[in-house]
This record gives C-alpha cells, sequence and structure tokens, in this order.
C-alpha cells in the first residue's frame, strides 16, 4: 500500500531545483497528497487527525503561557490570575489549553477504542500500536505535571498523593519520590521540576506522532472491514477524499470545544484548584483529572495483601499493569480476523469492556468506601480479564462471520444493502486459530 513511484512531479525551475536537494515538498505530497487510503474509511478514523490539530493547539497556546508563568510556590497561583485577568486574551489562553487537554483525552481515548474495535494493533501494525501507547503515556505524564503547575489545593494535595504512591515500590521507591519531588515533600523544587518536564515532553510526544505516522505510512492504513488492501479499486488518494473527511470532522470537534472553552469553562476541572495551596489544610475528597479516574479507581481497588506484596504496593502494581497490558495486545488477541465487525462474540465483549471503563472511571470520582470498593473490585478483574482471558480464549473458539473478497465488495454490497457482505458464490471463509 505504501510501495510505488512518486508521483510528484515539480512545475517549475525552483521547485525542481529544491526537490533535488531536499525532497521536503514531495515527503508531503505522497505523504498528504497522492497517499492512497481504504476507501471505506468511517468517521472513526478521522481522530488521528484531530489528534495531531490538538497537539498543535496545546504546544501553541503552553508556549504563550509560559512567557508569563513563575515557576514558583510564592508565584505561581498569582501568575495564573494575572494571565486571567492582566494578560490579553489570557483567559482565552488559559481555557483553551486547559479544556484542550480534555479535548485531547477524549480524541485519544475514542482513537485507542477504535483501534482495540477494528484490531488496528494486529500484524504487521504492532510496532505502530505500541508507538501509539507510548505517546498515550506521555500524555498522561504531561498532563499530570501541567495539574500541579497553577498550584491551587487539588494541584498540590493531588501531586503530594500520586508522587506518595512510589514509596510503595521496594528499595528504590523512596528515592525515586525524592528524585521526582527534589526533596521531602513537594515544595519549590517540585514545581519547577514539573514545569520544565510539563514543557518539554509535548516536544517529545511531536517526536513520537512524527514516528507514528511514519510507520502507519509503512503498514499501511487499516480499515472497518480488516482486510488489507489487494488492488488500486480498494483505494482513494488521500487529498482530497480523507482530507475533506478530516476536515469535516475537526470542524465538528472544534464546535465541542469551544462550547466547553466559551461556556463551560471550568466544567472539567475543580472548584478546590481556585483556592490556593496550602499544605495545612488536606480537601475533604482529593481526586485526579477526569482521564486518569479509571486508573485511579484501579489503584485503590487493591484493598487486601497478596503474599508478599501489601495492598499498597498491589494497588500501584496494578494501576501500572493496566496501561502495560496495552502493550501486549497485539500478541494476548489469537484471532486471525481483525474487525470486531466481523466477530460477534468479540463486539459484545469490547462494549461490555468500554461500559466497564466509563464505570470505572465514574468509580474513581467516589470515595473508597461502602459498595464502591467491591464495585472496584470487579470492575478491575473484568478490566484485566478482557486483555487476560477474552481475547486468547476467543481467537481460540470464537466462529466469525463470513468475510468479504475485497474492500471494494464490502462497498459494493453494503451499498446494495447485503447484510453478509458476501458475494455470491464467492467461497473464502474467516480463518480460526486453533
Amino acid at each position: 500500500m505504501s510501495g510505488g513511484h512518486s508521483t510528484y512531479s515539480p512545475k517549475t525551475g525552483i521547485g525542481r531545483w529544491f526537490d533535488a536537494r531536499m525532497p521536503l515538498p514531495r515527503l508531503v505530497h505522497d505523504s498528504f497528497v497522492s497517499y492512497p487510503v481504504p476507501r471505506n474509511l468511517n468517521y472513526a478514523y478521522t481522530f488521528g487527525g484531530i489528534l495531531s490539530l490538538m497537539l498543535v493547539v496545546q504546544i501553541v497556546t503552553g508556549i504563550v503561557l509560559a512567557m508569563h508563568y513563575a515557576a514558583s510556590t510564592e508565584l505561581a497561583f498569582d501568575s495564573v490570575e494575572k494571565i486571567m485577568r492582566d494578560v490579553n486574551s489570557g483567559w482565552l489562553l488559559r481555557y483553551l489549553h486547559a479544556n484542550g487537554a480534555s479535548m485531547f483525552f477524549i480524541a485519544v481515548y475514542i482513537h485507542i477504542f477504535r483501534g482495540l474495535y477494528y484490531g488496528s494493533y494486529k500484524a504487521p501494525r504492532e510496532l505502530l500500536w505500541i508507538l501509539g501507547v507510548i505517546i498515550y503515556l506521555l500524555m498522561m505524564a504531561t498532563a499530570f505535571m501541567g495539574y500541579v503547575l497553577p498550584w491551587g489545593q487539588m494541584s498540590f494535595w493531588g501531586a503530594t498523593v500520586i508522587t506518595g504512591f512510589f514509596t510503595a515500590i521496594p528499595l528504590v521507591g523512596e528515592w525515586i519520590q525524592q528524585l521526582l519531588l527534589g526533596g521531602f515533600a513537594v515544595d519549590n523544587p517540585t514545581l519547577n521540576r514539573f514545569f520544565s518536564l510539563h514543557y518539554l515532553l509535548p516536544f517529545m510526544i511531536a517526536g513520537v506522532v512524527v514516528l507514528h505516522v511514519w510507520a502507519l505510512h509503512v503498514t499501511g492504513q487499516t480499515n472497518p472491514t480488516g482486510i488489507e488492501v489487494k488492488s488500486k479499486t480498494d483505494t482513494v488518494a488521500f487529498t482530497p477524499y480523507a482530507t475533506i473527511k478530516d476536515g469535516f470532522a475537526m470542524i465538528v470537534f472544534l464546535m465541542l470545544f469551544a462550547y466547553f472553552v466559551f461556556y463551560i469553562p471550568n466544567y472539567m476541572g475543580h472548584a478546590d484548584n481556585y483556592i490556593p495551596a496550602n499544605p495545612l489544610v488536606t480537601p475533604s475528597h482529593i481526586v485526579p483529572e477526569w482521564y486518569f479516574l479509571p486508573f485511579y479507581a484501579i489503584l485503590r481497588a487493591i484493598t487486601f495483601n497478596i503474599g508478599p506484596i501489601d495492598s499498597k504496593l498491589g494497588g500501584v502494581l496494578a494501576m501500572f499493569g493496566a496501561i502495560a497490558v496495552l502493550f501486549f495486545v497485539p500478541w494476548l488477541d489469537t484471532s486471525k480476523v481483525r474487525s470486531a465487525v466481523y466477530r460477534p462474540w468479540y463486539k459484545l465483549f469490547f462494549w461490555l469492556f468500554a461500559a466497564n471503563a466509563v464505570f470505572l472511571g465514574w468509580l474513581g470520582s467516589k470515595p473508597a468506601e461502602g459498595w464502591y470498593i467491591p464495585a472496584m473490585q470487579v470492575s478491575t478483574l473484568f478490566y484485566f480479564g478482557f486483555f487476560l482471558i477474552v481475547m486468547p480464549l476467543l481467537g481460540l473458539i470464537e466462529t466469525p462471520r463470513r468475510l468479504p473478497n475485497s474492500i471494494t465488495d464490502a462497498v459494493l454490497d453494503k451499498n446494495k444493502g447485503a447484510a453478509t457482505a458476501q458475494p455470491a458464490g464467492a467461497t473464502a471463509s474467516p480463518e480460526t486459530k486453533g
């Protein structure tokens, strides 16, 4: 899909001169203009472009905000208020940046779930998936450190609680915590470290995104059928067909983004963060940002010791394990059929998993008491069970639906209203492992 000769032909003498020495326009043309993509891509595949757009928004607004921010425990809170009140359009920049982080995570979660639904992690795209998980990890680290910078109550105590979990790690836990904090408690060195890393990591994310897109162009784009491209009739040029769809999706997404920025800018934040940080006053209920809540619920679900592993260490291991398991998804799924469209049992378990993830997020916002604790434990068990039990077993026992012969056949049959998307007289059948 990514092979073939370039169709780029410079029209001017300057263009030919430049192309012979540094073929950057040729690279852009081959990657984003003439690049062939499957003709059956739906709007779930537009979130890659949306994420690229949001990354640019976060970097640009972040650079301008950094010009006015003071990374000092005595000045940080006031500098944020000064941005809001005195800097020209400072309120807009801050709300764009703060809500942009939430929009970023909304888009990345849809992007991840789309990959899980359509089997975008299967060979030969394992490295593409792993690079995506690395981007997700860098996003989480960047967002956590950014949340500390306003130096409000939830910023301070969130940093205190989260960094405190590292002490559960045997031997090196205390050393890791002190390295992060720059001392024995959350203080000025911590804020300086977090500001420096928060500024640096988005550029690292941009670098890994380049690798992610590169890997995508080498292996080719997946599609809702999960069938590889077999002929030119299965594809269309990226421009204008995919770019128009991506552009429309971006406009709709930006409208949602604008609604939050201009009408409910603090909806996804926490009221306590408008109170200056006070080490002597603990908030009644310490919670992270909403996009961390599922993992926060998994952390608190482990209330019992497992042999020599106490509950605190067990919770930390479960939380990091919930992210680490994503790296192994390409090998945990044993089915040879990619798309959940043709896997009825996997489709059922996938939507149960999606609902469970939302439920975990809701539980993460609740106190660790009463029936919330057993609910967290059951939901955590299902989370890991989906990856470690359901994925391996379904590939062995599930009987998928018939696959179409090609992407073109699937598109034509869908347009004709064929439910099975299988041409008459075809003998192809999906493969099952086992």
